[in-house]
């Protein structure tokens, strides 16, 4: 490792994503600015931003030619393709939580690809940041670094980092994480211990009791680990999709050859889950990357082949009409919900939803290209030893309230928006979440990656051990250290007392814009209306579906002209039940799209993503990041409202169209 990060010879040139396009442009001309002239600098630039969907088909250095292709400041895209290359930028610099939302490693990759070295911003996402470690693109919160790097000076390695925990800094300084494990995991991974069971330890959290059953001893991590410090932790489950094993394999193959030893392959599930609809998908299309898709899949099909992994395959139409096909297909981390993932278990997936399996009382949590490729010849997961957040849901909902809503409303809470959750545990508990069936935990977990958190976890209970044996046939017996102690330590507690709450909706631009429905008094003409995902492509979210379009049809109602509802199933299993319960009639009365499982629109793959500007969605997807589900303008919301809102052609609740209708 050199002493330095930057030659000496070579002058650093840096790039700051200001809020004003003209400063963006200026700069991408030649002009040099200040962190004073540049300010205020974007806050919350998603992974989106950095590299859109159509940029993730490439997983090499071609990467280099798209990052920030699709950033946004003031409604304009300022970097075109090869911009960074061209200009001779650097060093990036960014406001607060820079890589907020996806897990796509892509995006830091595109950076280094491109010329970037050093991405400087106020804070980071946790899953961007260790991406970016892992591959060895320098990053730091020092913005007082800018000062010295405009005068071109040099900066070590030990400056950049400083104050990281030191197992971030032993990869770091190992130019990265593969590197590392080669060096320091292939003893570790054969050997966790079984700390979990300890009676006379401190008072623990139920996250920190799963760790200690599951940590690895290395020689650079502690075995009593402290909230800050970097630990490696066995994984009962390791999955990936499509848009990231062509990169994993590419990455393990380039440094160890073929064929792969691949450590205990049957806890590895392969899903093609993001991809169903990509004839369909304006993104892919407008893009002229539907070839690029297909080899991208027939690269991990050819993976799996190899390699005799597990896959859960996309379904075409014509295999779904053809009737039930129980466990087929749907989207990765549903179904490790509801096929694969037990209480007290560790999950890691390729997705920043993989959370949603917290609902189950166990470990789940997102992780990068590097970080999975790793896991795949190891075993051994990376994880910072988070901080953890009590989250008490009190009180009894009112009528149409959901759990979407009630994340809305976390999401919208002054001290989330301003990062206190960022890398955290959410503990969800109260009355509330003991009445909550697993469906509607599952949204409250699967959108702590909007939260900002490391994972989001519900304690299990009977409820848990209903589902499991009414969904999986598993007859599965609580033990008695599955919770969280009486006096475990909390960074922060939150109360919220329910009984208060309305539907909520989302403004475009960040699920933190979260507001009452009701203080929205210019309510939006509605173009789009979807209703699906992980986070609402249950079975308890598409009872609310039919719940509001049933009361339509009773009723003589059907969506109007002008606007399009789409419908998608989470899983298979999800599609089945709605098939059984007759759900499917009512929705072809009111005249919506029904879509077999898969992401779909939410990742802007698939029907259901706007086409032009000016179209307006109202989606029960968990994001609205600026181009996360096409050029349109996107509000969040709840499964009842979407379905209200779809009907009256605005938005608007359940209850408000109820009102209208009895009026």
């Amino acid at each position: 490792m050199p002493a330095s990060m930057l030659l000496p010879t070579r002058r650093p040139r840096l790039l700051f994503l200001s809020t004003s396009a003209e400063l963006i442009d200026a700069q991408l001309r030649g002009q040099t600015l200040t962190l004073t002239q540049a300010a205020p600098l974007r806050d919350d630039i998603s992974t989106d931003e950095i590299t859109p969907v159509p940029i993730m088909t490439h997983f090499d250095e071609a990467l280099g030619r798209y990052p920030y292709t699709g950033f946004q400041v003031e409604g304009l895209r300022p970097i075109a393709v090869d911009a960074i290359k061209t200009a001779g930028f650097n060093v990036l610099v960014a406001g607060k939580r820079y890589g907020k939302g996806s897990s796509r490693e892509h995006s830091p990759m595109a950076e280094k690809s491109a010329g970037i070295q050093l991405v400087i911003a106020e804070s980071f996402e946790r899953i961007y940041r260790q991406n970016a470690d892992n591959i060895g693109l320098y990053t730091s919160t020092d913005m007082g670094l800018i000062e010295g790097l405009l005068r071109g000076e040099s900066i070590s390695v030990d400056e950049i980092i400083e104050g990281r925990d030191e197992l971030a800094a032993s990869i770091v300084r190992a130019g990265g994480l593969l590197a590392f494990g080669e060096a320091h995991l292939k003893a570790a991974a054969s050997d966790p211990h079984d700390g979990g069971a300890a009676p006379d330890g401190p008072p623990r959290t139920l996250f920190e009791k799963i760790v200690r059953r599951h940590s690895l001893h290395t020689p650079v991590t502690p075995d009593e680990p402290q909230a800050g410090d970097g630990i490696f932790v066995h994984a009962d489950w390791r999955f990936i999709h499509e848009y990231y094993t062509g990169m994993a394999a590419h990455m393990l193959h380039a440094r160890f050859g073929r064929p792969l030893s691949l450590v205990n392959p049957e806890q590895i599930v392969v899903f093609e889950d993001h991809t169903s609809y990509v004839d369909e998908s304006p993104n892919h299309i407008r893009a002229g990357t539907v070839a690029d898709v297909r080899a991208m899949c027939q690269a991990q099909r050819d993976f799996v082949r190899d390699y005799r992994l597990r896959l859960h395959r996309t379904l075409t139409e014509a295999e779904a009409a053809k009737g039930p096909a129980p466990d087929a297909a749907g989207i990765s981390h549903a179904m490790m919900a509801e096929h694969y993932v037990l209480p007290g278990q560790v999950a890691v997936g390729t997705d920043s939803h993989t959370p949603h399996s917290g609902a189950l009382g166990c470990l789940a949590f997102g992780v990068g290209t590097t970080d999975m490729a790793n896991a795949f010849v190891t075993g051994a997961v990376r994880l910072t030893m988070p901080a953890s957040l009590r989250v008490e849901l009190s009180g009894a909902l009112p009528a149409g309230v959901t759990a979407k809503d009630v994340v809305l409303h976390i999401l919208a809470l002054p001290e989330i928006r301003a990062g206190a959750g960022i890398g955290k545990v959410f503990e969800f508990c109260g009355e509330v979440i003991e009445r909550f069936s697993i469906d509607e935990r599952a949204t409250l977990t699967n959108m702590t990656a909007e939260l900002g958190g490391l994972t989001g976890i519900v304690a299990p209970d009977q409820e848990t051990v209903r589902f499991l044996r009414e969904r999986r046939g598993v007859d599965f017996k609580l033990e008695p250290w599955m919770h969280s102690d009486p006096d475990a330590c909390y960074a922060d507690r939150l109360h919220i007392d329910c009984s208060g709450l309305a539907p909520m909706v989302a403004a475009p631009g960040d699920p933190g814009n979260g507001l009452p429905l009701s203080s929205v008094e210019d309510r939006p003409r509605i173009d789009i209306a979807y209703g699906g995902s992980c986070t609402a492509g249950k079975r308890e979210d598409f009872d609310h579906y039919h719940e509001v379009l049933s009361w339509a049809v009773e009723r003589g109602l059907r969506v109007p002209a002008g606007v399009t509802l789409y419908l998608q199933y989470g899983t298979t299993a999800v599609r089945d039940y709605c098939l059984e319960k007759g759900y499917d009639r009512t929705f072809a009365a009111v005249g919506a799209r029904i879509l077999q499982p898969s992401c779909g629109a939410c990742a802007n793959c698939g029907p259901g993503s706007s086409t032009e500007d000016g179209q307006v969605t109202v989606s029960a997807i968990n994001r609205n990041f600026p181009g996360r589900s096409g050029p349109g303008q996107v509000w969040l919301a709840s499964p009842p409202t979407v379905a209200a809102s779809a009907l009256a052609g605005k938005l608007l609740s359940f209850e408000e169209i109820k009102k209208r209708c009895t009026a």
